[in-house]
């Protein structure tokens, strides 16, 4: 009996010096900053911070679990939006409000978790380090902690820069994504041959070999884009702005034959398991290439393809695959919207 209250009265010690050395000596709530840059024009990155909707696409703190469940409420964008999320596998819950915001200067977050009376306070500034390089600065306060809670401060900020860091580089591929299409639709110029360098690619798709009779091609090209835009969205939960233009390659001169091999695949930023043995990874390594821009029925791409090759021939350029670049995506039954890319080489 004895050797029980020795233990209770020794419990009692280290927990009143527990409590004694939190409340003297660590803070019950925890300020820090954290500065970042990105290769990217303030508008573009602002918008991906006041629309919460694009916001929980790239953001660490939601995009790290797959049983997340987020609701939004009006005006989803700017001061006065905000969410509500519940994470049952992970037993967390909150809201997130935007409770200011000075249009692509500033914006002010409140964020309530587990039930927590108490917001973390996260202010972030936005500045324009050039026409297409942005500073973002955190900065955070997290929410008062009983004396018993408080040594979780010592750990907060790494949670947080450890956050922002994952975040930071779901954002530079979102927008990757965002530039690399705007910039290509500003870019195109029909009908007209040019030379471009590319740069290398990763792709996920399906190789396949299908008939070259009428329009049976592209109706097997459609078919299998749905089937890799399904498996990309539905099964790994991509968003749209996360990957790129649908690529086809093929060899250049195989309009002729009667049945045609390709591989058509979405552009993603890294390589991960896949355990669908129907779909695999396929670099595209850069290259020079003629290029043209060709708008119309899938059929009529011939013409322009015939003139890539001959443009090459006239040069005394070796050649390699075809790359047909879906604009817009194939929908059967509608005109196409593509780059032809033809890679040469001495």
């Amino acid at each position: 009996m004895r050797f029980f209250k020795i233990i209770a009265v020794l419990i009692i010690l280290l927990v009143g010096a527990y409590a004694a050395s939190m409340y003297y000596f660590v803070d019950e709530s925890k300020d820090f900053k954290i500065e970042k840059e990105v290769d990217y024009p303030l508008e573009k990155v602002f918008n991906q911070f006041n629309n919460l909707q694009n916001f929980t696409r790239w953001n660490n703190f939601f995009t790290s679990s797959q049983s997340v469940d987020i609701d939004y409420y009006t005006p989803y964008e700017g001061q006065g939006s905000s969410i509500s999320y519940i994470d049952p596998k992970n037993d967390t819950d909150g809201e997130m409000f935007i409770r200011y915001e000075n249009p692509n200067k500033s914006l002010r977050y409140h964020l309530f978790e587990d039930r927590n009376e108490n917001p973390t306070l996260v202010d972030v500034k936005f500045k324009a380090v050039s026409p297409t390089k942005t500073k973002i600065i955190w900065v955070v306060q997290t929410p008062k902690l009983s004396v018993l809670r408080r040594v979780e401060n010592f750990w907060t900020e790494d949670r947080f820069a450890e956050n922002i860091d994952k975040s930071m580089a779901n954002l530079k591929n979102v927008l990757g994504n965002k530039v690399e299409k705007d910039n290509q639709m500003a870019a195109i110029k029909y009908d007209s041959l040019m030379v471009e360098n590319e740069e290398s690619k990763l792709l996920l798709g399906i190789n396949v070999s299908t008939s070259n009779k009428k329009d049976a091609l592209f109706k097997n090209i459609v078919m299998n884009y749905n089937k890799i835009y399904n498996y990309t969205t539905m099964d790994l939960g991509k968003r749209d702005d996360e990957f790129g233009f649908p690529t086809l390659i093929t060899d250049a001169d195989n309009y002729k034959d009667k049945e045609v091999s390709y591989f058509l695949g979405i552009p993603l930023s890294k390589k991960f398991g896949v355990t669908d043995n129907n779909f695999s990874f396929r670099t595209i390594n850069a290259s020079q290439n003629y290029v043209m821009y060709y708008k119309g029925t899938y059929e009529g791409r011939v013409k322009a393809v015939q003139q890539l090759i001959q443009k090459a021939k006239k040069d005394e350029m070796r050649f390699g695959d075809i790359r047909q670049t879906f604009i817009e995506r194939p929908t059967e039954g509608q005109e196409v919207n593509m780059k032809l890319s033809l890679s040469v080489f001495k």
